[in-house]
Formats: C-alpha cells, sequence, structure tokens
C-alpha cells in the first residue's frame, strides 16, 4: 500500500438509499448491518488478492469480543462473518462491496486495509462508518416482515401520545426527530456513559449486538437515577429550576440541551417524557420502538399484585401509601426476538424508562415479553411482575384512622386496572387499542385463571398475607350506590358542574353522612392542592335515588390546578348501620382550542406563511403568552415567539414564516402557554409539494 493516505468513496447516497439511512443528515456512511454496502478507495498499488480488511469498534477491539474483525477479498459473501467481494478495479482505484453479519455489534466503526504481501506496513485508514440494526434483513434480531411497519416504526419521526383519563382520552403531537442533527451522535455517547460501559466497557461493547441488552441498559440511561441519565423526573407539580414535563414538544430539545449541559440531567420529566426520548434512541438506532399508554395503570410497589388506597373520614386521599394508581402512564413496546426464552416470547417487548421501581438495584424495566404478560409467565426476564400488576392488579380501597392507625376495607375491585392500552395507528393518525395483547377479557375465566397463576408463581397463593382483607370483608354488601355524573363542559377556565346520584339499593330508609371533597392532583393521582370541601346529611327512602349538584366555580380552582389540569372529587358515604361507600372520579380538563392555518402551498425551499389563532376564553388577562414551534423538514430547531397579553374574551393572531426543506407529509407541533393555561398543545399535517 502506498504511503499515501488513501482516500475513500463512501458512495453515501446510494448505500443511505439501499440501507434506509437517507434520512440522516451526516456526511460520514451510516448502514445497516446484516446488509452490504459499497466502498471505493484509491492509492493502493497491491493486487487486490492480496489486500485485508480490518473493522474495529470501540476503546480496545478484539475479535474474542467482536469489536474486530479481519477479512480479505472473497468471491462471495460469507453470511456469518465479515467479508469483502470485489466489486471493479481500475488502474488506481479498488471498488469493494463490505458485508456484516446480521448479529454483529452496533456503532461506530473505524475501517483500515492493509496489504498481506509486506509485513512492514501498518494499516492505513479508511475513515469511519456507524452500523446500526437493520429490522428490513431476516437474519436480525430486530427483523420485522411488514415494510408499513418498519416505515413507522423506525423512520416516522412523528408520533401521538395519549393521556388524559379512561373516561376521557386525550393526545397530543410529539417529535421524535431520530434523523435530526446530531442525535446519532448523542444517542451513542449515552451507550458510553452508561452504568455497564463504566464498569467493563469491553464487556458492554461486546453485548451492543443485542436489542435486549440496549433495551435495558437504555431504560436506564433516559432516566437520571442511578446513572447521570437524560432527564430529572419530578411529580410534584412544582417545576420551579427547570421546565415543566409538559410544555416540551419533542425529544431533540431534550437531547440537545443534555448533551450541552455537558450531560447533566435535563429538567424534567414524566412517563411520556421519558418514553418519548426512548422511542427517540431506540429508532435512531434502528429497534423498532412504539410508545404505549395504559390508562388507570397501577404502581404496585410492594410486588403483591394489589393496590392499596386509603381514605380519611372526610373522604380526603391520603398519600401514604408506595403503591399508586395512574390516571394513566405510557411506556415503549420494541420488536425484537428473545433468544433467551423461546419463538413463542418474541415481538413486541415491554421496555419502561420512567423511574418507579429498582430492578437490579437500579432504576430500569424490562425488556418483559407482552406474550409472557398476557399469559401470566411472570417468572420470565425481565421485571415481568411489575408490567404485569401495571395492567392486571386488583385495588383495594380503605378507610384510615390516623390517630389510631385502623384501617377498614371499604371495598375491593379486580376489574379497573389496565384499560384502553392505546398507541398510534400504523401510517395514520389514529388511535390504536391493543388491550387484548396484553390480558384476555376483562372479568373473564381465562383472565381470571391468568391471575391465579401468576399469583402462585410468585407465591403468593400459599402465603399468609396479613395485610390482605378478609374474605368477610371482601363479601360485605354495601346498602347504598353512588356515582359522579358530569353535568357540564370540562374545560379549564369553565365552571366545574357534577351531579352526585345516591340510591338506597334497601328496602328499608337509609341515614347517611355524605363528606366531600375536591383536590387538584398530578396524572399520578397524588393529591396536591385542596380545592373545595362539603358535608351533606342525606337521608334516603326505600329504593330511592337523589341528585344532589356541585359547583366548583373556575376561580375556585384555577390557582390549585396543576400542568395537568386534573381534579380527584371524592364522596366517602358513612351509612348508619352499615359500611361505607366511597364515590370517586378522576376529571382532566380540556384545555382551549388553538387553531394553526398554513396561509397558501408549502413548496420546498419557499417561503410560506402560517398563522395561528387563539381565543382567551376567560374573564381575566393573559399573561407571559409564548407560542413554541417546532416541526421536522419544516423548520430548524424551535421557534419561540412572544405574545402580546390578551386581554378578556381577546382573539390573538400570530404569523411567522417557514420554509420547507423536504418534500413529503410533515407534522408542525404548536405549544402555547401563559400564566393561565400550561401547555395548549396542537398540531397540523403539512404536505409539501416540489
Amino acid at each position: 500500500i502506498a504511503a499515501t493516505q488513501p482516500s475513500t468513496n463512501w458512495h453515501l447516497k446510494e448505500n443511505a438509499r439501499d440501507h434506509h439511512t437517507s434520512k440522516f443528515s451526516s456526511k460520514e456512511l451510516i448502514v445497516r448491518r446484516g446488509q452490504a454496502f459499497i466502498v471505493t478507495f484509491n492509492g493502493t498499488e497491491q493486487p487486490e488478492q492480496n489486500l485485508t480488511f480490518i473493522a474495529e469498534t470501540g476503546p480496545k477491539p478484539s475479535k474474542l469480543a467482536k469489536t474486530q474483525a479481519t477479512f480479505g477479498i472473497s468471491s462471495t459473501v460469507s453470511k456469518e462473518s465479515w467479508s469483502a467481494v470485489l466489486q471493479s478495479t481500475s488502474s488506481n482505484s479498488v471498488s469493494i462491496s463490505i458485508y456484516s453479519p446480521p448479529n454483529a455489534v452496533i456503532g461506530r466503526y473505524k475501517l483500515s486495509v492493509q496489504s498481506t504481501s509486506s509485513d512492514s506496513s501498518s494499516p492505513a485508514s479508511l475513515g469511519t462508518f456507524v452500523l446500526l440494526f437493520n429490522p428490513w434483513s431476516s437474519g436480525d434480531d430486530v427483523f420485522m416482515p411488514n415494510r408499513a411497519e418498519c416505515e413507522e416504526y423506525v423512520l416516522e419521526e412523528f408520533g401521538i401520545i395519549f393521556a388524559g383519563n379512561k373516561n376521557h382520552i386525550s393526545s397530543f403531537g410529539w417529535n421524535f426527530g431520530q434523523f435530526q442533527g446530531d442525535i446519532l451522535n448523542i444517542c451513542l455517547s449515552m451507550l458510553d456513559r452508561s452504568l455497564n460501559y463504566r464498569q467493563d466497557p469491553a464487556t458492554d461493547l461486546s453485548h451492543r449486538n443485542d436489542p435486549k441488552y440496549l433495551g435495558r441498559v437504555l431504560s436506564a440511561m433516559v432516566n437520571a437515577n442511578d446513572d447521570q441519565g437524560v432527564l430529572l423526573g419530578n411529580w410534584s407539580g412544582n417545576y420551579a429550576g427547570g421546565k415543566s414535563p409538559s410544555s416540551w414538544t419533542g425529544s431533540g430539545e431534550i437531547l440537545q440541551n443534555w448533551k450541552k449541559s455537558g450531560f447533566k440531567p435535563v429538567r424534567y420529566g414524566q412517563c411520556w417524557v421519558f418514553a418519548a426520548v426512548l422511542t427517540t434512541v431506540l429508532r435512531c438506532l434502528g429497534i423498532p420502538t412504539r410508545t404505549i399508554t395504559n390508562f388507570s395503570s397501577a404502581h404496585d410497589a410492594d410486588g403483591n399484585l394489589r393496590v392499596d388506597e386509603f381514605y380519611d373520614a372526610y373522604g380526603n386521599h391520603l398519600d401514604r401509601a408506595a403503591d399508586s394508581v395512574w390516571n394513566f402512564h405510557v411506556w415503549n413496546e420494541s420488536w425484537f426476538s428473545r433468544s433467551d426464552l423461546g419463538p413463542s416470547y418474541s415481538g413486541w417487548q415491554v421496555l419502561d424508562a420512567t423511574p418507579q421501581e429498582e430492578s437490579g438495584g437500579i432504576y430500569q424495566c424490562g425488556p418483559a415479553s407482552r406474550n409472557a404478560i398476557k399469559e401470566g409467565d411472570v417468572d420470565l426476564d425481565y421485571d415481568c411482575p411489575f408490567v404485569f400488576a401495571e395492567v392486571n392488579a386488583d385495588c383495594m380501597y380503605w378507610n384510615y384512622d390516623p390517630a389510631t392507625g385502623k384501617k377498614t376495607l371499604i371495598f375491593s375491585k379486580s376489574t379497573i386496572i389496565g384499560q384502553f392500552i392505546s398507541t398510534k395507528a400504523v401510517g395514520r393518525d389514529d388511535r390504536v387499542d391493543v388491550t387484548n395483547d396484553y390480558k384476555y377479557e376483562e372479568g373473564s375465566t381465562k383472565e381470571r385463571d391468568i391471575f391465579k397463576k401468576a399469583r402462585k408463581k410468585l407465591g403468593l397463593e400459599d402465603k399468609f398475607d396479613p395485610t390482605a382483607p378478609t374474605p368477610q370483608e371482601i363479601d360485605q354488601k354495601p346498602d347504598i350506590s353512588g356515582k359522579f355524573r358530569v353535568a357540564g363542559p370540562l374545560e379549564v377556565g369553565k365552571d366545574l358542574s357534577l351531579i352526585l346520584v345516591l340510591a338506597n339499593l334497601q328496602s328499608d330508609a337509609k341515614t347517611v353522612h355524605v363528606n366531600m371533597t375536591a383536590w387538584s392532583t398530578v396524572y399520578t393521582r397524588r393529591p396536591v392542592h385542596e380545592i373545595w370541601k362539603d358535608s351533606i346529611p342525606v337521608i334516603l327512602s326505600p329504593k330511592e335515588e337523589k341528585q344532589f349538584p356541585i359547583k366548583i366555580p373556575y376561580p375556585e380552582y384555577h390557582q390549585q390546578l396543576t400542568t395537568d389540569n386534573t381534579i380527584q372529587v371524592t364522596a366517602l358515604c358513612h351509612v348508619e348501620g352499615g359500611i361505607q361507600v366511597l364515590v370517586q372520579r378522576d376529571i382532566t380538563l380540556d384545555n382551549p382550542a388553538i387553531d394553526i392555518q398554513v396561509l397558501g402551498e408549502a413548496k420546498v425551499n419557499k417561503e410560506v406563511d402560517v398563522e395561528v389563532i387563539f381565543t382567551n376564553p376567560i374573564d381575566m388577562e393573559l399573561m407571559d403568552c409564548v407560542l413554541q414551534v417546532e416541526g421536522n423538514d419544516l423548520l430548524r430547531g424551535i421557534l419561540e415567539i412572544d405574545v402580546p397579553p390578551l386581554k378578556a374574551s381577546e382573539k390573538s393572531s400570530t404569523k411567522f414564516k417557514l420554509i420547507p426543506f423536504e418534500t413529503g407529509p410533515k407534522h408542525l407541533l404548536v405549544n402555547f402557554s401563559c400564566d393561565k393555561f400550561a401547555a395548549i398543545k396542537t398540531f397540523k399535517m403539512v404536505n409539501v409539494i416540489d
């Protein structure tokens, strides 16, 4: 090989097209494993058959750790190992096709070439390239046979995340942005900052061919617990010193901020932010991934498949148990095979980056096979009992007397946890319900059998549990029933109108004392501020139903509301001579609407005007109004516009210009916030033409 540095042509355009990596905006070659790519280089004076190539990754490459490969030119590719096949040769250049095995370690590689005929020559570097997972290749653990699903779960940069509560599902857009600017490099540096890498770099690198390993490591790295990871969680309702979790509109800003700060955790995240960032990182690396929202999601802290909630005599929800039931919780599913468990457990795997419980001593969760969850195989790796409880736990509601420490069961329910499990449709902006993929029909004998099977596998069937209610307590029948009915709009800025409906189920009159409270909460149903309370005596004639209207005016609740716009209303009914009855409802209030209009046709490299219209729905002035706009291929970075204060009922129109730089359907995301409304979000599809 000549002493001069060879010059390399990486055929960036053709290789990227063949490897589905054209969306990366990189000057470096990015390819997927288990598939050939073309390289041309010059400066060789040796016959081709005398050339040896070296591909290596990590600080201490070795053949043993599968982080170094040495291979010559052969007549055909080997499917099992790195190989090179001659494509063409001219007087001073050589074109070769390099093939990496489908189980190669992913990451940034250095490629060198060496002459085998002279011992003395040291290898000449051809440069670097990045190798990713390949869901389009049947030999890869992440192989996904359905092309449309590959497009959605690897290449799609826009997502929809579902939130709200089981009575009222809402959604918002998210910009995953996995192909933007420096995101790939940030994802790779995330791997090099993990605890596993710091403890033993060589072993960590040798496992980077395994999606279940990387999924688990990254579920730990996306939260800041243990390892100075990306996001610091905060569920207090007070987000001073950082950005409120509901104000983010995409992962790019979070990942860029993490890198810019010298890898200090970004403040603040909650479940959907952790899940969205993990989606970005895994899609970027080539592992098909989506976000999943579970409504009425159990956080079973003590592993007994039971969630205990406590209320005092006044109906206040006491924040005293480690267990909780969240209005919703967002996690991830990633698609890969489970050679460790067997083919029936391959497919979608649950990963959860939200720091809830430790697993193996650190805050990480998964991969738990979704099939194992459905079949109650909770003894399989990883963290199946926790995920099983999130969608299946039984709920116990207790009355707790802080003075005596005495607790009395009010009632138990086995059908409320894990409802309307949701994800975005493939290729459409719709909700798809995947509850049936997590469990058999609620209340069916099959579903109860699976629950018993899981309890048995966890050793809960045979063990006496002193905290469990007695069969007598569980079988008690209440004398009255109650429910809260909504009697008006559920919107921030409007009065909250409800009706408490109480019915006497018996044929003799009942005297009832009702204690009612309303608290603002975070979406995890943790009470934050008391908004309202009242007590009423009620006499119900035999079989009588009575209605009691409740009205909480906007001025009484607006200062107590958290950014989640959630209120929990509770009525604890003390029935003379009978057991207590708990009536409760979690209410999520909608923000007012905001409208985006694209004024004219959106064309590549041409200015187009966009107008955002918002009307102040309340009779108070809105201050500190800020509009935040982002959208891949429509604008670079995030546009922030200060909007003048808005008087009562005033309409504001904000105009700005876009210069789209790619054709196709693109999504524009808008977030409006002010002193009275947190994070009013909307998105619009913009079709960009040539």
